[in-house]
């Protein structure tokens, strides 16, 4: 059984308690929470965890999905090396961006959802893993034509080839003939 990847877990989770965190910042805001001062701090804070986890990095092995649009915060995730990259950074700068919204109760969710997630970049951190970009897909310029030698003809489901080859060479081609009966 293969390794986790324990970094792609703790993206996810940043991400969503980035989320949580300026939801319960607006909420705190807008309802004139008593300190609603550290519920402005959960906007800003909220807003920086989403810019900064918005970017899958590359997994190990097999593939990444790329979401849409994260090419241009790639590129500014990189442009800050090894800040950015090294999960132990990762770790303390969530644990650090926590502790201001434990104050008050809209941003309490999503202060121990960071928490969590900065739990999880530790992890990582202490398996080796590192952030790297997801590279563009190169895209191939060699024929496609001739790796099909003749498209299907029956739409999907198809039946098996020996099936179909007995249908050619019955003559039947596999559509209803209506007629009408007057």
């Amino acid at each position: 059984m293969g390794q986790i990847e324990w970094a792609m877990w703790a993206n996810e989770q940043a991400l969503a308690s980035g989320l949580i965190l300026l939801i319960g910042g607006v909420v705190g805001v807008a309802g004139q929470f008593r300190d609603w001062e550290f519920a402005a701090y959960g906007v800003a804070a909220g807003v920086f965890v989403i810019l900064l986890e918005y970017p899958r990095g590359k997994r190990r092995k097999g593939t990444t999905m790329e979401r849409p649009g994260q090419w241009f915060l790639a590129a500014v995730v990189k442009l800050f090396g090894p800040l950015t990259r090294n999960y132990y950074v990762r770790a303390i700068l969530h644990a650090c961006l926590a502790v201001p919204g434990g104050f008050i109760l809209p941003t309490v969710l999503g202060t121990v959802n960071l928490g969590i997630a900065s739990l999880i970049y530790l992890l990582a951190a202490f398996r080796k893993e590192e952030w790297r970009p997801i590279q563009a897909a190169q895209t191939q310029k060699g024929h496609v034509g001739k790796s099909i030698h003749q498209p299907p003809t029956n739409p999907p489901p198809r039946p098996p080839a020996e099936h179909r080859r007995k249908q050619m060479d019955d003559g039947r081609t596999g559509a209803i003939e209506v007629t009408a009966t007057p």
